[in-house]
C-alpha cells in the first residue's frame, strides 16, 4: 500500500468516527429533551382572554400558550412580572381545558407548581426561580398516623394550616409536583365527618407534595342521596378550574391512617381504602371499589363516569368495578397495612332496592348512562379556606 494510500484510508477512518460520534450526540440530546419536558406536570395552556389576578393584567395569545423547558418569560406575555419560568411555544391546535395564571404566592418569587404558574404579587419585578420536580417518593412522610376523630373548631383549623391555599388547595414550596389531583367529596348533612376528614387530610397531602384541591359536591333536596351522580358532578366542574390529572373519589366518614397511600395518579384505577376498621381492616371482596378510590382523567372519561340511576345506598361502586373491567381495566391496591383507614360512626342510609336489577343491566347502559347524560343545576359554589363547595340540585336521567 502506498503512502497516499495509507494516509486516505486513516482520513476515512477518522470521518467515519466524527460521523458516528455526531449521530451518538444527537440520539443523546433527544433522549435528555424527551426526558426533561413531562407535559403531564409542565404543560399549562392560558385562557384565551384577558384576565385580571391581583390588580395584574395578563393577555394571553388567542391560540393559547404552552409552557415547558427553563427560560425568562418576557413581560409582554406575563405582564410587568419577570417570571423566570419554561421555554414558550404556541399551541398549534384549541384545547378545550385551560389553566389560568394564579397570582397568589407571598414569597416574592415566581414558582411553576403542578400545572400553573404561581406568581409573585409584590413588587412590579419578581425574584425569580425555577424548580425541579418534586422526588417520586415524598421526603417528609411519616407512615402510620395518629388519627383524630374530634378536631378542633374550624376556625381554630383554618388558622393553623397557613400552607392551605383558599378553596382548599395546596402544592409543595420547593419542588414542581408531579400529579394535579381533584379530591372530590360527595355530602350531605355530614359537617361533623367533613371537619375531621379536613383537619387530618390536609397535612398529610401537603408532605405528599401533591397540587390538589378538594371539591365537596353538596346535594340540594330531600330526595335519596346520590352520591355517584356527585362524583360526575366533581369530576366536571373541577375540570372548569384546572386540567387536573386524576381524581380521588372520597367519602366523608373515611380518615387515612398512613400517608404512605399516596393520593397520586394510578396507573390502573386504584381502591384506595384496602383496610378499613369496621371491617377489620380486611377487603370485604375482590371487586370492592367503594370507600376511597383514584383514577385517571382519562380512565373517568373512558368508562363514562359512574352510573346515575343508584339513588340511595349501595350498588354505584360494584357497577364503576364492572365498568372498569369492561373497557380492559383492573382494579390497583396498595399492600393492606398502608391502605389503612378508620370509619366514623354514622346512621346508615336506607338502602337501593332496585340497586341488583340495575347492576345485572348496568352493561346494558356504559355508553348511555353516566358523564354522557349528567344533568344538575349548580345553585351556589364558594371557596372557603379549605375546600371548594359546589351546592347541586341533581335531575334524575329520563329513561332510555
Amino acid at each position: 500500500m502506498t503512502a497516499a494510500a495509507a494516509v486516505a484510508l486513516w482520513h476515512r477512518a477518522h470521518l467515519y468516527k466524527a460521523i458516528v460520534c455526531v449521530v451518538l450526540a444527537l440520539i443523546a440530546i433527544q433522549y435528555l429533551l424527551s426526558g426533561v419536558i413531562d407535559r403531564r406536570s409542565i404543560e399549562t395552556i392560558f385562557t384565551i382572554n384577558t384576565t385580571r389576578y391581583a390588580d395584574r393584567t395578563y393577555r394571553h395569545h388567542p391560540r393559547g400558550l404552552i409552557i415547558y423547558g427553563p427560560v425568562t418569560a418576557p413581560p409582554s406575555i406575563l405582564g410587568n412580572v419577570n417570571v423566570t419560568a419554561t421555554s414558550l411555544h404556541w399551541a398549534g391546535r384549541n384545547q378545550s381545558n385551560f389553566t389560568k395564571l394564579e397570582a397568589v404566592s407571598s414569597t416574592g418569587n415566581a414558582y411553576i407548581v403542578g400545572s400553573s404558574v404561581e406568581a409573585s404579587t409584590g413588587n412590579s419585578t419578581a425574584n425569580s426561580t425555577v424548580l425541579q420536580r418534586c422526588p417520586l417518593i415524598p421526603p417528609n412522610l411519616v407512615g402510620p398516623l395518629a388519627v383524630s376523630k374530634s378536631p378542633p373548631e374550624l376556625s381554630a383549623i383554618e388558622k393553623g394550616f397557613t400552607d392551605v391555599k383558599p378553596g382548599g388547595r395546596g402544592y409543595p414550596a420547593d419542588c414542581v409536583a408531579r400529579h394535579r389531583v381533584a379530591i372530590v367529596i360527595p355530602f350531605r348533612d355530614r359537617p361533623q365527618h367533613l371537619q375531621a376528614l379536613l383537619y387530618n387530610l390536609h397535612p398529610m397531602l401537603l408532605r405528599q407534595q401533591i397540587y390538589y384541591q378538594i371539591f365537596v359536591v353538596e346535594q340540594k333536596g330531600s330526595e335519596s342521596f346520590n352520591r355517584a351522580m356527585l362524583m360526575n358532578v366533581g369530576y366536571i366542574e373541577a375540570l372548569k378550574e384546572r386540567p387536573f390529572d386524576c381524581f380521588i373519589f372520597h367519602d366523608v366518614d373515611l380518615l387515612p391512617e398512613d400517608d404512605r397511600n399516596l393520593y397520586t395518579c394510578p396507573e390502573q384505577p386504584r381502591h384506595m381504602s384496602v383496610a378499613v376498621d369496621k371491617f377489620k381492616y380486611r377487603l370485604p371482596y375482590a371487586d370492592l371499589f367503594g370507600g376511597v378510590s383514584a383514577m385517571s382523567r382519562e380512565q373517568f372519561r373512558l368508562v363514562n363516569g359512574f352510573s346515575n340511576v343508584f339513588w340511595g345506598w349501595g350498588g354505584e361502586d360494584d357497577d364503576m368495578a364492572n365498568r372498569i373491567k369492561a373497557h380492559g381495566l383492573h382494579i390497583s391496591r396498595y399492600p393492606a397495612n398502608v391502605a389503612r383507614y378508620k370509619m366514623l360512626t354514622h346512621k346508615k342510609e336506607k338502602a337501593n332496592p332496585k340497586r341488583y336489577e340495575y347492576l345485572k343491566t348496568g352493561k346494558k347502559r356504559f355508553t348511555t348512562d353516566g358523564l354522557s347524560n349528567l344533568q344538575y343545576e349548580l345553585v351556589d359554589k364558594q371557596k372557603p379556606k379549605l375546600y371548594t363547595w359546589l351546592l347541586v340540585k341533581l335531575t334524575p336521567p329520563q329513561p332510555s
